[in-house]
């Protein structure tokens, strides 16, 4: 989607979850499986992203699934990968990965592990990035999370990677949770095709309004063709009533911690059991907590069309 047809119809991504085996081992088939079932569904597939466990993902996990994707026959357009680690070799590494299979994009978290760096010291890594990968085709995405990362991206910063790198800093995920920043984002790129997605679709309404590009959410995963269909539609009388509905599922996850809580729907509603694994130091919910979970999809009748047939190929 052009930048030019943001402001009229919106997009959506979906950080992808990631299934593990019993043994903790990525189920690649069965990842390729959700990655069909959620474009089929309209949603882009932001994998390894935060809900995806990235960062208990090794770089070549990330790389093997990447090139697992594209021979799968995934189409790359589809694809905006997290390609931000802490070390700049493996940024690069991934990001080039991406770039050479076509992906529309990436998601590039700053390096979370230090605390209290400067704008200097942020230009510094991203334009180290930019320029090792070398590609004019990189399109690259910032990702503004600084609930997780404890790293904010300021707009300063922003203003200076764009000056200097004006087509591959193509846009930004507010992950902030402060609507009012990502308007300031909106008000001070947007005009000139920077996109700027909201980090829950629970701002889908106000950002798309506002001239932003749409959302990248974690429930995206479970909620798909609702959250993409608002985004594609958005300037239709029924926009607010589906607003509330979206956030009405939103809160419903949120009661429960949400990779998890994804994870146990999606085991319910695919019929795969080990869907609700989760790499240590995560958990899956107990098992009260599942069932409460499940009763309450139900009672909504909640449902993920086609999920179980995709997984069952």
């Amino acid at each position: 989607m052009t930048a030019t047809n943001l402001a009229h119809a919106g997009d959506a991504w979906s950080p992808v979850i990631t299934p593990f085996t019993s043994d903790l081992a990525v189920d690649t088939e069965r990842f390729i499986a959700h990655c069909r079932w959620l474009d089929s569904h309209g949603v882009g597939l932001a994998v390894f992203g935060t809900n995806s466990e990235a960062n208990s993902l090794t770089l070549g996990e990330k790389r093997e699934l990447l090139s697992q994707l594209g021979q799968a026959g995934i189409d790359p357009s589809r694809l905006m990968p997290g390609t931000g680690h802490c070390a700049i070799d493996d940024t690069v590494a991934l990001t080039r990965d991406a770039v050479d299979m076509g992906a529309a994009g990436v998601l590039m978290l700053p390096p979370f592990y230090y605390k209290g760096v400067s704008d200097e010291g942020l230009y510094r890594y991203y334009s180290e990035v930019i320029e090792r990968v070398g590609d004019a085709r990189l399109r690259l995405y910032l990702y503004h999370i600084p609930p997780v990362a404890q790293v904010p991206l300021s707009i300063e910063l922003i203003a200076r990677m764009r000056e200097a790198f004006p087509e591959m800093v193509a846009g930004i995920k507010d992950s902030g949770g402060d609507f009012a920043n990502t308007q300031a984002l909106i008000d001070a790129f947007g005009a000139d095709g920077f996109a700027v997605y909201a980090g829950s679709e629970r701002f889908l309404l106000d950002t798309l309004r506002g001239g932003g590009a749409g959302c990248i959410s974690a429930t995206a995963n479970v909620n798909p063709a609702a959250i993409a269909g608002l985004a594609a539609d958005w300037q239709t009388a029924e926009a607010d009533e589906r607003q509330a509905g979206l956030n009405a599922m939103r809160d419903l996850f949120e009661r429960y911690p949400l990779i998890p809580a994804m994870k146990a729907a999606t085991a319910h509603f695919s019929g795969q059991a080990s869907w609700a694994t989760l790499r240590p130091p995560l958990i899956e919910l107990a098992s009260g907590r599942r069932q409460e979970l499940i009763a309450a999809l139900e009672e909504r009748d909640f449902a993920m069309p086609g999920l179980k047939e995709e997984q069952h190929g």
